[in-house]
């Protein structure tokens, strides 16, 4: 049974592809050949916007966020006050692989991740993080079994892609300040009766840090890039 749970309880990777957003795909194959990672999160919610870097009184469109269910915050970490894309991207990293099924609910999991997402809703994704979290089955499942994970981050850096379209074209990242980011680190996990693991975890992931604000978590993209 532990060996079972903690293959299935492989929380940020392994979860159905499907789960992610169509267009996460399309931006990383389009990044790959045209810089447009930065583009297609500039331009999914405002497709005319120029390439004049933003004053901070006009560079956020009006909040939205999805309702929050009313539970409280369990053990997620709160999200950090970084203004530096690598350094928050390994912060969301090590919160997507550690949970604690002990003393926090699937909903108060989903509340936790989401206070990390940034409230422009032309460059977040909730679906392609909320898919991280195990359905309320497993999550039962892995509470019966007291299972809990927590993480560490061995390195984090921008991809040789995404690197490459921003020499090509560094006014782009004006329109959104999205930036990507791989992380790479371990999972230990633990369970009733002594058990316990460590497997490797690696994730790419897209920030938003606007100059002058904090950054916030905006995606997972569909597969890690060097």
């Amino acid at each position: 049974m532990p060996n079972r749970l903690s293959s299935l309880s492989r929380y940020g990777s392994g979860w159905p592809a499907k789960k992610r957003m169509a267009l996460l795909a399309l931006a990383v194959a389009v990044l790959l050949a045209l810089a447009a990672t930065i583009a297609w999160f500039a331009n999914r919610g405002e497709p005319h916007r120029g390439h004049h870097a933003p004053s901070r009184a006009s560079s956020s469109p009006p909040a939205e966020t999805p309702p929050k269910p009313s539970v409280g915050p369990g053990s997620v970490a709160r999200p950090p006050q970084i203004s530096e894309p690598i350094a928050y991207a390994k912060a969301a990293a090590r919160l997507l692989w550690s949970y604690d099924t002990r003393d926090t609910s699937r909903d108060q999991q989903l509340a936790g991740l989401r206070a990390w997402m940034t409230t422009e809703s032309a460059y977040a994704d909730w679906a392609s993080v909320s898919g991280q979290v195990p359905d309320p089955v497993l999550w039962s499942r892995m509470a019966d079994q007291r299972q809990h994970a927590s993480a560490t981050v061995t390195e984090g850096h921008f991809p040789s892609a995404f690197k490459a379209a921003l020499a090509d074209d560094p006014s782009a990242i004006t329109k959104a300040y999205v930036y990507v980011v791989t992380v790479n680190g371990k999972q230990h996990l633990a369970w009733n009766n002594g058990g316990g693991g460590a497997e490797e975890r690696a994730v790419t992931l897209a920030v938003q840090c606007r100059p002058d604000h904090d950054c916030a978590l905006a995606a997972l993209a569909p597969s890690v890039t060097q």
